[in-house]
């Protein structure tokens, strides 16, 4: 998961995909992690304002720390995903041409969200409310799409979840 200074959008998605394949399992068979685009908050951990919204919600994202997007990044992971259309312009600009079929937007797979995730950091807390909402629905997509992919991988049934 990726956005601008990773303490706002991409914490918040990767918190709640983490404690997903917690639930189900399957935390040790998928890494999951987040990053900034830029290096303002490397260090740090998320907005109060996330994490606040995350705890209410049942998901603690206090431990992670903000970090910068690292050229290893796109032959570390399988699949990348921007936030915004801003951060998948900078991404492809970044990736080798050969691993570009792994970066997507955030919200492909929920369309009816729009292109980009909102970022809440310049606004009050419904705007943290809002991405929750949105990390929600994408984040259930996620997880059919992982476990299909684990079953074609294990030649399993699936169970949905739907």
């Amino acid at each position: 998961m990726v956005c601008t200074g990773n303490i706002c959008r991409s914490p918040t998605a990767h918190g709640m995909l983490r404690h997903s394949l917690q639930q189900a399992g399957l935390h040790e068979v998928v890494h999951v992690d987040s990053a900034g685009t830029h290096g303002y908050h490397v260090g740090e951990p998320p907005d109060p304002r996330s994490i606040d919204t995350a705890r209410r919600n049942g998901v603690d994202i206090a431990m992670q720390r903000a970090r910068k997007l690292a050229p290893e990044d796109f032959d570390r992971f399988d699949l990348i995903l921007a936030m915004d259309q801003g951060h998948l312009e900078i991404l492809q600009r970044l990736c080798p041409p050969e691993r570009r079929q792994h970066l997507k937007l955030y919200l492909d797979y929920v369309p009816r969200f729009g292109r980009d995730v909102p970022d809440p950091y310049y606004g009050g807390p419904t705007g943290f409310d809002t991405v929750w909402r949105i990390c929600t629905a994408v984040t259930a997509e996620l997880m059919q799409e992982i476990s299909e992919r684990i079953a074609r991988d294990q030649n399993r049934p699936v169970v949905s979840g739907k």
